[in-house]
């Protein structure tokens, strides 16, 4: 999978039922970029991020990815390849164990990353033959998180990836945040607490 150059959005209106939830936004990332989107509820972070995503249709603007080799991507469905989601629901299921999650998902998407390292990473190495069923609601946030590394997605959309997560799990996101685009990643977050890496900040009112 290429790299990612950059993300150019511009000038993107959204729609959720018959509300225009935002309109005329436009932003830039580039490799090893953060961007966090802030603002009260209902004021369309989770759209953005679902726009990006290509799971909600912009009426108008374009959202471009610019690949390394200078390729253009612009169409939905392809900039799906390229993007890992954290989304509100963590998405694993409680008869599983981590390490049984994380073997399926790498199966399906033809993961090559080593399972134990991801869930070492988010400090779920000694939980990794209990069911999921088992697991606190932050726990599980990890496992989400741990899916998101084996993933290895250039683009990283987190949808207020602190939630649920003590003192302890919110310095593993930083340190993965910090880590992926140390080697060229990019990661944009709707979050409502200050993200806590060097990075550029949109307000959404």
């Amino acid at each position: 999978m290429g790299a990612i150059a950059a993300l150019d959005v511009q000038g993107i209106a959204l729609v959720r039922g018959d509300r225009l939830v935002l309109r005329d936004l436009d932003f830039h990332v580039t490799a090893g970029e953060t961007l966090a989107i802030g603002g009260p509820n209902g004021a369309g972070k989770t759209s953005v991020l679902r726009a990006l995503a290509g799971f909600l249709q912009s009426r108008c603007g374009s959202i471009v990815l610019r690949m390394a080799d200078g390729a253009v991507i612009s169409e939905a469905e392809e900039r799906r390849l390229y993007i890992g989601w954290l989304g509100h629901q963590d998405g694993v299921k409680s008869p599983l164990t981590p390490l049984e999650h994380l073997q399926s998902h790498a199966r399906f998407y033809q993961c090559k990353d080593d399972i134990d390292d991801a869930l070492s990473r988010t400090g779920l190495g000694h939980l990794r033959d209990l069911p999921v069923q088992y697991l606190s609601a932050g726990q599980r946030r990890r496992l989400a998180l741990a899916r998101l590394i084996l993933g290895a997605r250039p683009l990283w959309l987190l949808d207020e990836p602190f939630s649920a997560l003590d003192q302890e799990g919110k310095a593993i996101v930083r340190q993965l945040a910090e880590s992926h685009c140390a080697t060229g990643g990019m990661l944009i977050a709707a979050t409502h607490e200050p993200f806590g890496l060097r990075g550029a900040t949109i307000e959404l009112s």
